[in-house]
């Protein structure tokens, strides 16, 4: 009687079975999450760096004025540069998608050499109103501006850095997974930076010779 009632509980009690299920994650999705985290981090300095010119941008101390110094077509060609390094940074993902190194490559190379003249023309900019006597310590405006123009030319020239970096890369392992993913967060940072200029051209520039 005892061994039929132990195994009539034996019956009884329920019975539970673990069952391990695979899971999947993307390969690089954190390094994704991770660039568009710093992204945001960046805009909030582009941010800060608006606000303070915003601040500051009718403090000119008897300094030039930005009519007196701005030339708006040299500004303009600048900017017309950095777009069209833009559309050819998109015909460089284009080809990647394809898997066409040597067209990505070469997309790369002519975004690499529009970005560099982006940087020298801007370079000339600042040597001419250095040249005028418009220096960063002659006002808090001039001061404003250079911060604000300098550090997205900065981003311009780590992204052409970057950029000659995937050369090496692709020249080494070609359109491996990891080498487009770094691709497409130097895509974002360009692209990122193309937003940027924008409204640096439209509230420094345009907006201070309109005043």
């Amino acid at each position: 009687m005892a061994a039929e009632a132990a195994n009539s509980a034996e019956m009884r009690e329920p019975t539970f079975y673990l069952v391990e299920e695979e899971h999947h994650h993307e390969s690089g999705g954190s390094t994704m999450l991770g660039f568009w985290i710093y992204l945001m981090s960046d805009a909030l300095i582009f941010a800060t760096l608006f606000a303070t010119f915003g601040v500051l941008s009718t403090a000119f101390a008897g300094g030039p004025t930005p009519r007196e110094i701005f030339s708006l077509p040299l500004v303009a060609l600048n900017t017309a540069i950095l777009l069209v390094s833009s559309i050819t940074y998109g015909f460089a993902m284009i080809a990647m998608q394809e898997g066409r190194l040597g067209g990505t490559k070469f997309w790369l190379i002519v975004t690499g050499l529009l970005g560099a003249s982006f940087v020298a023309v801007e370079l000339y900019e600042f040597a001419e109103l250095i040249h005028e006597g418009a220096t960063p310590q002659r006002s808090a405006f001039l001061s404003a501006f250079f911060t604000l123009v300098a550090t997205h030319g900065l981003h311009v020239t780590f992204g052409i850095i970057w950029l000659v970096v995937m050369l090496f890369q692709l020249n080494q392992r070609g359109l491996h997974p990891e080498n487009q993913r770094r691709l497409q967060c130097l895509s974002m940072f360009w692209h990122f930076l193309d937003v940027i200029w924008i409204g640096v051209f439209t509230f420094v520039y345009l907006l201070g010779v309109l005043r």
